[in-house]
């Protein structure tokens, strides 16, 4: 057995303060701004954050501690017991940003995602989850890591069009690529022939994190450097993941175990389609539930929320159904 921590990310971007820095670093902008990096709903708060904790409280008791990396703001954590809250802990991106302050505030969860394994007494082990991440069923350590190596979830994919493609790199929805392609050439991948991770969970070592941070500094300084998000950065996910498959210490996933609820769903199925989709979270087999723009899944499931509460924690007398 070995000590597993999760980190989540979180913020209130309806916080005054944080509206008002955000605005104003905005219009300070010297260039225009990606739609996928001002996107206001990459900020709004629609309670996902409690259905993180609480998913890892019911499905994953076992974790050591949640770090919860956040700017100067205080979560509710009301709602659970004491004894979950103590396993808790608040870290402001100062504390991560120790050496490189001259880059905050930023609204770039990029630029996060490069420096969580810097939180003090983080466990070498530890899980990154984005708030929208849920995990539907129990888990054990084997689902994140395997005699110490990550367990990677994702598809190889073939990006050399996007790559040689300028004019896609506006398109909101190619962002990510275009992060992964980044990622995967400074580990000397191909943009033909990557691995591109799940919008899931990532199992990280933080030991892993810091020898690239030692080997990378320059592009890892550029990383943080941007207040908001551009496609010339790297996904530092997909930066691990590539270096793992490069050393062979890793294990790839030979099923799906997750469910992503994309922003643009209902843009491609019908509100059925997406229902059905959804309520595969349910099944046994599917571990990992990612909900996009939860308002937008509301407005067309009026009782989606009700649904991921009984995916969650699934009452034994009942069936989750619409």
């Amino acid at each position: 057995m070995i000590d597993v921590d999760a980190v989540v990310t979180w913020v209130d971007g309806a916080d005054v303060t944080h509206a008002k820095k955000r605005q104003s670093f905005m219009e300070q902008s010297r260039s225009a701004l990606h739609e996928n990096a001002i996107n206001p709903h990459r900020w709004v708060d629609n309670n996902e954050l409690y259905y993180c904790l609480h998913s890892i409280h019911v499905n994953a008791p076992w974790m050591r501690r949640i770090w919860l990396v956040t700017d100067n703001q205080t979560p509710d954590l009301s709602p659970f017991s004491q004894s979950f809250r103590d396993k808790i802990q608040v870290v402001d991106h100062a504390e991560i940003f120790a050496g490189f302050t001259e880059f905050l505030p930023t609204f770039n969860s990029l630029a996060i995602e490069s420096l969580i394994w810097r939180i003090r007494e983080l466990a070498e082990h530890f899980v990154y989850f984005n708030d929208d991440v849920f995990v539907s069923s129990p888990v054990g350590q084997t689902d994140f890591f395997q005699d110490g190596a990550p367990v990677l979830r994702g598809k190889w994919v073939d990006y050399s069009g996007l790559a040689t493609s300028p004019e896609q790199r506006q398109d909101a929805a190619l962002m990510n690529h275009y992060n992964q392609i980044k990622s995967a050439e400074l580990m000397g991948f191909d943009a033909g022939n990557l691995f591109h991770g799940a919008h899931a969970i990532h199992p990280m070592t933080r030991s892993d994190m810091a020898q690239l941070f030692e080997d990378h500094q320059a592009e890892f300084i550029h990383n943080i450097a941007h207040r908001f998000r551009v496609t010339e950065q790297f996904l530092p996910q997909g930066l691990y993941n590539h270096a793992c498959i490069k050393t062979g210490k890793y294990r790839i996933l030979d099923k799906r175990d997750h469910i992503h609820l994309g922003s643009g769903a209902f843009d491609k199925w019908s509100t059925r389609e997406v229902t059905d989709h959804l309520l595969k979270a349910a099944t046994p087999d599917i571990k990992f539930l990612c909900v996009n723009d939860l308002p937008v899944v509301e407005q067309n499931i009026p009782n989606a929320r009700i649904l991921i509460e009984q995916i969650i924690e699934p009452d034994q007398n009942s069936v989750v159904q619409i």
